[in-house]
Formats: structure tokens, C-alpha cells, sequence
């Protein structure tokens, strides 16, 4: 049995991407939620939302270009950093 772990250093540092990738996440939540939200009246036969909260809804699309981009990002430069080191 181990007495001490070590941390891994990678896992505390920010990546070139990572800020992307936490951005698109939270806009893609916000996006999922007024999707709930906008879609609920439909189920509860009452008077829909107007046509501005269903332009909410397209967060969750913009979320995941940022978070693609982010990742994109990272790979970038993570092929950079290996193609000059070889």
C-alpha cells in the first residue's frame, strides 16, 4: 500500500483551450435550459413564448462551436509543441 500519491501536474494546469471548452460548456447549459423551458408550454398546452426565447435555445449550437474550438485549439498547439521537439 502507497503512503503518498503523487498529483499528477498536468491535471492543475490550464490548458491552451480549456477556457473555450468551459465556456461552451456553461453557454451550451444555459442553451439546454431555455430549450426546457421554451418546449415545456408545448406539453403544457398553454400560450407559447415569443419567438426572442426561442432564439435562446440556439446557445446550445454556439456552445458547442466554442467548445470545438477550444478543443481544436488544444490540439494545435499540442502538434506544434511535437513537431518541434522532434
Amino acid at each position: 500500500m502507497r503512503d503518498k500519491t503523487q498529483t499528477n501536474s498536468r491535471a492543475s494546469e490550464s490548458g491552451p483551450g480549456d477556457g473555450l471548452v468551459k465556456a461552451g460548456g456553461i453557454v451550451f447549459v444555459v442553451g439546454a435550459v431555455a430549450t426546457l423551458v421554451t418546449m415545456a408550454p408545448l406539453f403544457l398546452h398553454t400560450d407559447p413564448f415569443p419567438p426572442v426565447a426561442y432564439a435562446v435555445c440556439m446557445l446550445m449550437g454556439v456552445g458547442f462551436l466554442l467548445a470545438a474550438a477550444g478543443v481544436l485549439k488544444g490540439v494545435a498547439v499540442q502538434r506544434r509543441a511535437a513537431r518541434s521537439s522532434v
